[in-house]
């Protein structure tokens, strides 16, 4: 089978695979039809140091395709179903796991497409507690932005954050895949929501999205923006991801108690913290990682109803990975970018 792999920094190659045996009892066989693209997949063909892993390496880290065979125990899937498939080899028998909470596992084997063997494959084998059947109408391309994107987002909002209706957020970079995300899961159960983005266009986007507000950081201070529109009371909630370079005016933006949580830091991983500001403001700051694999059910759930609509950016081949990856590394996305296999 075909694979497509990093071979060494910002080196990808369509490669010859040998494509796996039936699947094991406790397994499922899934023909892969499209992988979603995330900084994570920017970072892994950068070559970032902290990744324990060797190359090559297949990659995709999101991803959704169609079980083709089942292992004896598997009783709740069924052949031809359309799956999302978990981002991690979690263990599933740690306490965390079998809580379901899988983002928590003691003992992971890594984040596919990143540690581990990726997505972007014909052909591959996985747990079935790790595939989520998507509802009827919900085809691949949309379900495999449901994983990382749309399941991070519901874990920010709502296990995390514990967004309410009638409550203001702020949503950093509404042109990325899980901006984009959290303008409509936000503004479905009846948020106020404002968002940044970098240019007179992706704010437009943003607008017609669902925002209530939309901000060009380029042209203007954020910070000031939003104090303004909230008569200096401040929202309820940030979503951050940005990190360093958003970080200070993420914290002043937000009112007496308000909620920060972060899920990412692509400016940077340093930053500083006023604590005065922290704790005389009573202020909470939550940090996210992934979600759980409820998240994902919910997250199709949404797919299903039309609650949550994938922003596709741009559908791309294999053997475009490169063009897709710059285009992502450079910030010209409005939504996610999908290689269909």
């Amino acid at each position: 089978m075909k694979a497509l792999r990093n071979t060494a920094e910002r080196s990808l190659e369509l490669c010859d695979m040998a494509a796996p045996d039936a699947p094991d009892e406790d397994e499922v066989q899934v023909r892969m039809r499209a992988v979603a693209l995330n900084h994570i997949d920017v970072w892994g063909w950068r070559g970032m140091a902290f990744a324990k892993r060797t190359l090559p390496i297949t990659v995709g880290a999101e991803g959704a395709g169609e079980i083709v065979a089942l292992g004896a125990n598997v009783k709740n899937l069924k052949i031809g179903d359309v799956v999302a498939l978990y981002g991690a080899a979690t263990c599933g028998i740690c306490t965390p796991c079998m809580e379901g909470r899988d983002n928590f596992c003691e003992n992971v084997g890594g984040v596919y497409g990143f540690h581990i063997d990726g997505f972007a494959r014909e052909l591959l084998n996985i747990p079935a507690r790790l595939v989520v059947a998507a509802p009827p109408g919900v085809d691949a391309i949309t379900a495999a932005c449901a994983p990382v994107t749309y399941g991070t987002v519901q874990h920010m909002l709502f296990d995390n954050a514990k967004l309410k209706e009638g409550e203001t957020i702020l949503v950093h970079a509404g042109g990325s895949g899980i901006g984009s995300a959290a303008i409509q899961l936000a503004k479905a159960i009846g948020a106020t929501v404002i968002t940044t983005a970098g240019t007179d266009e992706k704010v437009a986007k943003a607008l017609a999205l669902g925002a209530d507000h939309a901000i060009n950081y380029q042209t203007d201070r954020f910070e000031g923006v939003v104090r303004k529109l909230t008569k200096k009371k401040g929202v309820d909630v940030v979503f951050e991801h940005v990190g360093v370079d958003t970080w200070a005016g993420s914290m002043f933006c937000l009112k007496k108690g308000g909620r920060l949580v972060t899920c990412g830091s692509t400016t940077g991983i340093s930053t500083s913290i006023n604590l005065y500001q922290l704790f005389q403001q009573q202020l909470r700051l939550i940090g996210s990682f992934g979600c759980n694999i409820r998240n994902i059910a919910e997250s199709l759930e949404k797919m299903a109803t039309g609650i949550a609509k994938p922003v596709i950016d741009t559908k791309i081949t294999t053997e475009e990975i490169g063009v897709g990856l710059e285009r992502l590394e450079s910030r010209k996305v409005f939504g996610k970018i999908i290689v269909t296999l």
